[in-house]
């Protein structure tokens, strides 16, 4: 099935790994035009080049280095993928989610992180490419949250929390924008074993008094 990517300029944050990353290879693959994103320059050259790779240098995938949590990355990041790819088409607002554990363990400078990181993020960042969107010919954004915003799950309250905010962004700025030809998305993953989850299913061992297999299995 031809997605009609090709040519298509995307920028996927969030995406050195885990589902990020298989977007951007996924983009890349349909032809898209892609740039890549993480806290880690050497795991972002590293991603740059295996999707470039993959793709059998067809395509070639751009990094960039930078914090979305920062208020400041937005802006810089939007700015260096306009001057590789020279518009943007799709913009894939992804990060990573906050920590696990109960309401009681988190003070307000890991609330006040968490907000910056799986909500602000996209804020900032869908506001910093908005020009440029509405300079394209088939403009659509994507926001990454979570199936827990239907249903909470134990321990992740700063994640249930947090992005079930992200989610009624995405669905504001459907029927705010969506006149002008923008569509907004939100897509809400179900567990899938990426290292986030590997990463959960650790911390629900230590407390559970089980191993990472058996909470895994359940």
């Amino acid at each position: 099935m031809d997605l009609e990517l090709k040519d298509k300029r995307a920028l996927v944050t969030g995406s050195t790994r885990g589902l990020g990353h298989a977007t951007a290879l996924l983009l890349a693959r349909e032809g898209c035009k892609v740039a890549i994103n993480g806290r880690d320059e050497n795991k972002v050259k590293a991603a740059a080049g295996k999707i470039t790779s993959e793709t059998h240098a067809s395509v070639q995938a751009y990094g960039y280095a930078g914090d979305v949590s920062d208020a400041s990355t937005a802006q810089e990041l939007i700015k260096s993928v306009l001057d590789s790819l020279g518009g943007l088409d799709i913009l894939i607002t992804n990060a990573g989610g906050p920590a696990a554990g109960s309401f009681e363990t988190f003070d307000e400078a890991t609330w006040q992180k968490a907000v910056d990181t799986s909500f602000m993020s996209h804020v900032r960042l869908i506001r910093a490419a908005l020009p440029h969107l509405r300079n394209s010919s088939a403009p659509s954004v994507l926001t990454m949250a979570s199936y827990t915003v239907k249903q909470p799950l134990p321990n992740l309250v700063l994640s249930n929390s947090v992005r079930a905010a992200t989610v009624a962004l995405t669905k504001s700025l459907a029927l705010e924008l969506g006149k002008d030809g923008i569509r907004f998305n939100s897509i809400l993953p179900g567990w899938t074993l990426t290292e986030r989850v590997q990463e959960l299913m650790a911390f629900r061992a230590k407390n559970n008094g089980t191993t990472v297999e058996e909470e895994t299995a359940r």
